[in-house]
């Protein structure tokens, strides 16, 4: 009888085992020298997002306060653990850019020892870890969301499934338990990780109690301090629903229709990984003893897309970056095939892969370096404008309250003054709330109640003195001051500032 900590066995034997490294230095050295290389050339372009979780990191660091702005608190940081890390380094550094930069070196390294520890486990070849390292880094989807969860989130994702493959229960929970606090929505990838092992209650409690000594900390200050334990993000994003005709399901093609050389190499993993799925369930059905070596990957594939299906059915706007799950998973399968696949097939796979990391690299090269926007983004101006414009907007602003125009990550870092809107003022998020709950299901109200009991709903939106606005004609005549900003997915505007009581509020 097979014992609950065995592995699958083929039926000729074992299952092989990878040659043992060498030089077990080279390859984390390489993957630190190439993550600070990447994130040496992305930091003048990190999206408006990053800067919200960036200014969640400067102002735990220096101030101990947990909020987008110094002047009030806020819970709109949608990966807590990102900014506990990030502000925990950026207290040491005194720059959270370049605390980005080193957590998502360390990221990068703990991802492709983690690869490494799988590949050594399924018997695949050591250049299954290299080639996913190289796959992941240069996606130009991935390459845009540098700075956000993104990177922490692939790390633990593969841990757990380092830790599920070894029957080892507690250091699974842990792992999950860091999940939940890198994005809630991983627990869906965790899940799956967690119940297609073998005799998967085994060691289940072991799990739980992992699990919950990470989260619940965390979560009661959130629940009892913040006043919900889930960041108000998830009732923000899912009011936006879809910009016009393009939701979270048919995202990608507003994403080609815009970068079509950029898109197109971003979601190339999730046909591939649809076509090679079929391909793999038909050989483990005639008992392919490649075909079990490969069911851990097929498994994460498989997480991924019951992520995309989730999202789906959430109906929430297609932000590039909540992609990130399910293009990770079927790029970590689509590499296991790459390296494990018979003679006659080997070099073909290996000629595609080569390709799709050469054309990456090309696309991300090609309008010259440094790049001024990120190869997929949806802000409105580049990083390098809006700092300059909050750094100017400090001095206009000189105390008075500020209601932004839409985007508030990159103003509010280089600003370091009162804006103001649903991310950054609490008061705000109430009509979220209350037309999430009037749009959900009996079971979907109870969790919001429970998830928001301690919200304070007297708090009135902060009423600003002056409000940014764009314009793509000429700013009105009671503009204090206007900007010209430019981006590849909106074009040129004008974006201005007024006095509120001008702006109709």
């Amino acid at each position: 009888m097979r014992t609950a900590s065995a592995e699958p066995r083929e039926a000729t034997g074992a299952l092989p085992v990878a040659e043992p490294v060498t030089r077990p230095w080279v390859l984390p050295a390489g993957a630190a020298v190439a993550s600070a290389v990447v994130f040496a050339l992305v930091s003048r372009h990190l999206i408006d997002d990053t800067y919200i979780t960036l200014s969640y990191a400067k102002n735990l660091a220096f101030h101990a306060h947990w909020g987008l702005i110094e002047q009030g608190t806020a819970n709109t940081a949608t990966s807590p653990l990102n900014v506990l890390v990030l502000g925990a380094v950026t207290f040491v550094v005194r720059d959270a850019v370049l605390a980005a930069g080193i957590v998502f070196v360390a990221t990068q390294v703990g991802l492709v020892l983690g690869l490494r520890r799988l590949a050594a486990r399924t018997g695949l070849p050591p250049s299954f870890a290299p080639l996913t390292f190289g796959l992941l880094l240069v996606n130009p989807l991935l390459l845009s969301s540098v700075g956000l969860e993104v990177a922490l989130g692939a790390t633990g994702v593969v841990w757990a499934l380092v830790y599920a493959g070894e029957r080892l229960p507690g250091r699974l929970g842990l792992v999950i338990g860091l999940l939940a606090l890198v994005r809630i929505d991983l627990l869906l990838v965790a899940a799956v990780v967690f119940l297609a092992r073998r005799e998967f209650w085994d060691g289940i409690w072991r799990t739980a109690f992992g699990a919950l000594v990470v989260t619940l900390p965390w979560f009661a200050f959130s629940w009892l301090v913040l006043g919900s334990a889930v960041p108000d993000t998830l009732v923000i994003k899912i009011t936006q629903q879809s910009w016009g005709p393009f939701s979270f399901t048919n995202g990608p093609l507003l994403y080609w229709r815009n970068f079509p050389g950029a898109a197109t190499l971003s979601f190339l993993p999730l046909l591939l990984g649809a076509v090679a799925g079929v391909a793999w369930l038909v050989q483990l059905r005639r008992g392919s003893a490649t075909a079990r070596r490969l069911t851990p990957f097929a498994v994460l594939a498989i997480a991924g897309a019951l992520h995309y299906l989730a999202y789906s059915q959430l109906g929430v706007p297609p932000y590039h970056w909540y992609y990130a799950p399910s293009i990770i998973g079927a790029t970590i399968f689509l590499s296991a095939c790459v390296t494990a696949a018979p003679a006659r097939a080997k070099q073909a796979a290996w000629t595609g892969a080569g390709a799709v990391l050469a054309a990456s690299v090309g696309v991300y090269v090609l309008p010259g370096i440094p790049r001024q926007f990120a190869p997929i983004t949806s802000n409105h101006a580049s990083t390098t404008e809006y700092r300059e414009i909050g750094q100017e907007l400090a001095a206009i602003a000189h105390g008075r309250t500020v209601e932004t125009a839409g985007e508030v990550g990159a103003l509010a870092y280089a600003c370091d003054c009162e804006l103001v809107d649903e991310f950054s003022d609490r008061g705000a998020v109430d009509p979220a709330i209350t037309e999430t709950k009037r749009r959900s299901g009996e079971l979907g109200r109870a969790l919001l109640e429970a998830n928001f009991h301690n919200f304070d709903h007297s708090v009135a939106p902060i009423s600003p003195d002056l409000v940014l606005a764009t314009t793509r004609r000429t700013p009105p005549l009671t503009a204090l001051v206007s900007w010209r900003i430019d981006s590849p997915w909106m074009g040129t505007q004008n974006l201005y500032l007024m006095p509120a009581h001008a702006a109709g509020n």
